[in-house]
């Protein structure tokens, strides 16, 4: 089903980005973890619009409320349901759109699907349909935090022309990407994507970037070839992200310049068990990880919506000049960056339990 993602750690989203509530299902979440509210609202938190003069005025605390599938503060294995309202609508901002597609937004794609759209704010294409995600992400993590240990840290690499360099990925923290309002590690970088966006949003436009991101202690095994590769689940789960143009592993597309005697990682001894000299692979080899921190890295496209007036045509094909109200970001990297470990923490929550399926059939 299109809002549904996973196998055994399934979660289904729902809601419109103007509509009364948007959240989630999880449907597969381990009995007896112990879960409250306080466990999910950190993430959301640093998702939310209106957190700095970089991101959207939206105003938008994003209170999640949890409606099922908890008692006396542990999971009882049965459907969880989490819920966040939207206070802060503005449907009026978008009614010149009624008749315009935005420009690279997908107004006319889901006109021409469904034959209707949401009125306002792109309804499901709308970043506010990555709160349940968000919050979805927070239960997995916890659970893969207290089972295996695992770590999950993203972190902005770049953001227009600026770009930061890699930092040591097995060092990284949440606390040192969130000393700074982009959300990169890197002081003069951070500096330099700062001022790009704030030359965006004076300029009523938008510029892109990319989030990279690493997990940190997942076992070697995880992954199901052919067709369910690690790598091909990662990518999946971060290219349906909004905005999302791009996906790369490992060396990625620079290593498609290198020679294989440079390129490949050579096999070490490590306290006890087999890992690798290099991380070029990015943690994962034939679609199964090997033991080393899987990294990996997502471009974003620029907002599509921005406020200059664009020449562009009615949904009748008649010319027609758009400039965009409301309230958007100039660059969503900033706000990505949980929105990425969501994702991540749902795909390895979901080959970890593959996998402790595969173990317990096997005896």
């Amino acid at each position: 089903m299109s809002s549904s993602f996973g196998t055994l750690f399934r979660v289904t989203t729902f809601g419109e980005s103007h509509g009364r509530a948007v959240g989630c299902v999880i449907d597969g979440c381990p009995p007896r973890l112990a879960l409250s509210e306080a466990d999910i609202q950190p993430q959301l938190d640093r998702r939310r619009p209106g957190q700095s003069g970089i991101s959207t005025p939206r105003d938008e605390k994003d209170r999640v409320v949890i409606l099922s599938g908890v008692e006396s503060g542990l999971t009882l294995g049965t459907p969880v349901a989490l819920s966040i309202a939207n206070r802060d609508q503005r449907p009026g901002d978008y009614g010149e759109m009624a008749s315009i597609p935005r420009p690279s937004h997908a107004d006319f794609t889901y006109q021409a699907k469904y034959g209707v759209r949401a009125s306002s704010g792109g309804g499901r294409s709308s970043a506010r349909e990555t709160i349940g995600r968000v919050a979805a992400g927070a239960v997995a993590e916890k659970w893969l935090r207290e089972r295996f240990g695992l770590e999950i840290v993203a972190w902005v690499s770049g953001a227009g022309e600026a770009a930061a360099p890699e930092p040591d990925a097995d060092r990284i923290t949440r606390a040192v990407v969130d000393a700074h309002i982009t959300r990169c590690p890197d002081p003069a970088a951070a500096s330099a994507m700062e001022a790009a966006i704030h030359a965006a949003r004076e300029a009523k436009d938008s510029i892109g970037g990319v989030v990279s991101c690493v997990c940190r202690g997942v076992p070697a095994g995880w992954g199901e070839p052919v067709f369910g590769k690690l790598e091909a689940r990662l990518a999946q789960a971060m290219l349906s992200l909004p905005a999302t143009k791009g996906f790369e592993i490992g060396s990625g597309f620079a290593g498609s310049r290198m020679r294989g005697s440079a390129h490949n990682d050579p096999f070490v001894g490590k306290g006890g068990r087999l890992g690798t000299a290099t991380n070029r692979s990015g943690g994962i080899q034939g679609g199964i990880s090997n033991g080393e921190p899987i990294v990996f890295r997502i471009a974003f496209k620029p907002p599509a919506t921005i406020g200059q007036p664009q020449r562009t045509a009615d949904f009748d094909g008649n010319p027609a000049v758009l400039e965009a109200k409301g309230r958007h970001d100039p660059c969503v990297v900033p706000r990505a960056v949980p929105i990425v470990e969501a994702m991540a923490a749902l795909v390895l929550a979901d080959a970890a339990m593959v996998q402790l399926a595969r173990a317990a059939a096997a005896g």
